[in-house]
């Protein structure tokens, strides 16, 4: 219908011409079609990553990795020293490590017993 329309205002004007602009119109209506069926398909969303987040995120695990390797090794120490009864009486140990040392030596006491 457009290009009837097209005809009929440009039938004066030379044929070159007239064929030019419905070419344009074929042209301009195909890219509107694609856009549309661009639109209903979904897309996946680009999202960028920050490369010095990344790095920064990635330091602080070494860094508590590191950490949970002290307080571990820090723990096997209290657990030797209290073996061997190195600490005749209680000095000033943290308390939360203390008790959670003086919970797994008597699991691993018990472990001996049942054995």
């Amino acid at each position: 219908r457009a290009l009837e329309q097209v005809s009929t205002q440009l039938e004066h004007w030379p044929k070159a011409l007239q064929h030019r602009n419905k070419q344009r119109l074929t042209k301009i209506t195909q890219y509107l079609i694609r856009s549309r069926k661009l639109k209903l398909k979904s897309k996946p969303k680009i999202v960028t990553v920050n490369h010095q987040q990344e790095k920064l995120e990635a330091r602080r695990e070494v860094k508590a990795l590191t950490a949970a390797k002290l307080e571990n090794s820090i723990k096997g120490e209290l657990m030797e020293r209290l073996k061997r009864g190195t600490y005749g009486d209680i000095y000033n140990f943290p308390e939360v490590q203390y008790n959670e040392v003086l919970d797994s030596a008597q699991e691993e006491a018990g472990k001996d017993q049942e054995v």
